[in-house]
């Protein structure tokens, strides 16, 4: 018989990157449709590697007209926080000014308290020298003043001089605690009106950083592209100091439909050129709702501090029947607010960068109008 002639071929070699996909490690005895799978998978892996480690392709920079309308976005939106704090603001002033009364007065009651116990005081020494003290004081002056108030029906149906005393005693103590209740509970609020003041001014500086972020992005021709379109608009506006045209000021002054009216309206020309800074209520820089309620205070008129608080400061207006003085409200939030100057113009406070200028009406959405009365 004669012996198998020994194979002098090679045993086909598979890429080592393929073995561990063999079940034995030894590519000799893979089947081949196991290999040409392995083999693909390593290629695909190796593309995907490869796609991986490319560059990748930069994001188109935005243009000058989607990075405004971003900003503008941007600024509404910190208008919008800008009313929050300013109402927060005024609460908190409210809250303050009324913790301060509540806590003079628990101190005047609670020293009335003190001089009306301690007459008590001395009747109890009285009584005790002349034969024991009544128990109805032995009541009073236990440790426990709470455990009086709930006998106090008892003492009011005494008639002696005692009893009145007594009963005299327990009404200051009930105040007391009421004044020092009704303290805890503005101390409370002022608590919350801080912590919203503190969220709301947070919310305002980030909003306002990513606007002056985008705006550094541009070129400096591209940045003032953009301040050009939100730039001042007709005659009147102010120069660069700040003065505006006294003919114009007459005119909407002359047209407006009362003298207060027209007094707002020659204090906001007045203020043509001013800064814009939120929170701010003059004289030398103003936030919207800020410059309207200095304007008609001009006129002597106390406006309330915000926008949704001043567009129910006097009659709704259409925007067909405007007059100079008037104030115009924008955006469905009520978040912004103008006074109205005549010929579809407004003086208004618009945000950081831009100073109280003259702008159209038709400018932003318009949410209504009010003549403060």
């Amino acid at each position: 018989m004669t012996a198998p002639v020994a194979s002098h071929r090679k045993p086909k070699q598979y890429p080592r990157t393929l073995s561990f996909l063999l079940a034995d490690g030894a590519p000799r005895t893979a089947r081949p449709g196991i290999a040409r799978t392995a083999a693909t998978l390593a290629l695909a892996g190796v593309a995907s590697a490869t796609a991986f480690d490319a560059p990748a392709e930069a994001a188109p920079r935005p243009t000058p007209a989607q990075v405004k309308e971003r900003v503008d976005a941007l600024y509404q939106e910190a208008e919008v926080a800008t009313e929050k704090y300013d109402g927060a603001k005024e609460r908190a002033a409210a809250a303050h000014q009324e913790l301060s009364r509540l806590q003079d007065e628990a101190a005047r009651r609670t020293e009335q308290l003190n001089t009306a116990r301690s007459e008590l005081g001395t009747l109890a020494a009285g009584q005790y020298r002349s034969g024991g003290v009544h128990p109805t004081v032995r009541l009073l002056l236990s440790s426990d003043p709470q455990r009086y108030l709930d006998g106090a029906a008892v003492l009011e149906r005494a008639g002696s001089h005692q009893a009145n005393a007594i009963a005299g005693y327990a009404r200051r103590l009930g105040s007391v605690q009421q004044v020092r209740a009704r303290a805890e509970d503005t101390a409370e609020q002022l608590r919350s009106t801080e912590a919203t003041l503190a969220r709301n001014r947070a919310t305002i500086t980030r909003k306002l950083a990513s606007a002056e972020q985008l705006l550094n992005e541009l070129t400096a021709e591209q940045r003032q592209q953009v301040r050009d379109e939100d730039g001042s608009d007709g005659p009147g506006s102010a120069d660069r100091t700040g003065r505006s045209s006294s003919a114009h000021t007459s005119h909407s002054a002359a047209a407006a439909p009362n003298p207060r009216a027209a007094q707002a309206v020659s204090f906001a020309y007045a203020a043509l050129g001013k800064p814009y800074v939120w929170g701010a209520t003059g004289p030398a820089a103003y936030d919207c709702s800020g410059l309207t309620q200095a304007a008609w205070r001009a006129g002597g008129v106390s406006l309330p501090r915000t926008t949704y608080t001043q567009i129910s400061s006097g009659p709704r207006i259409d925007k067909s029947r405007l007059a100079p003085g008037d104030l115009v409200f924008f955006f469905s939030g009520i978040s912004h607010v103008g006074l109205y100057i005549g010929d579809g113009k407004m003086i208004h406070a618009p945000h950081p960068g831009a100073p109280v200028r003259i702008a159209p009406i038709n400018q932003m959405p318009f949410a209504g109008a009010t003549r403060p009365a």
